[in-house]
């Protein structure tokens, strides 16, 4: 049985939001001395090392086939949309407090849901355009200025 399938997807998802707040608060202390651009290109390289370190480990990097054109386009976007994404967030957290840079940053939950109906014709029930509007309206509150 591999990684993948050990756990759920929502094992996975639970781990992956407990890692990002470590994050958060690890790169607040970080950022503090240096430019956060330079902060942000220390943890990419960490990052490409310790990944490629899983990958030899479980021999993940043999290949598996060619990979088609479209998902490199569309792994280079992502790659590129995340680097993006990192650069602002440092640059956030070098200016702002992390207990309001976080759930701003968590309104990301709120533009996948959107981005996901227009482009990947997904339809959250109404429970979950609930919740994304419960995530929504938690951001605004938590930076809400009286």
């Amino acid at each position: 049985m591999n990684a993948e399938t050990l756990w759920s997807w929502q094992v996975w998802a639970v781990l992956s939001a407990v890692f990002a707040a470590l994050t958060a608060i690890f790169a607040k202390i970080g950022v503090a001395d240096i430019n956060s651009d330079l902060a942000t290109f220390i943890r990419t390289v960490v990052v490409l090392i310790a990944l490629s370190a899983v990958l030899f480990a479980t021999g993940q990097f043999a290949s598996t086939g060619p990979i088609s054109t479209r998902s490199w386009v569309f792994l280079v976007l992502s790659g590129l949309g995340t680097g993006a994404s990192w650069l602002c967030y440092f640059r956030a957290l070098k200016l702002g407090p992390a207990t309001l840079v976080a759930p701003i940053d968590k309104l990301s939950v709120v533009f996948v849901a959107l981005f996901a109906v227009v482009f990947l014709g997904e339809r959250p029930s109404l429970n979950g355009w609930l919740g994304i509007a419960l995530i929504a309206a938690g951001a605004v509150l938590i930076v809400w200025k009286k």
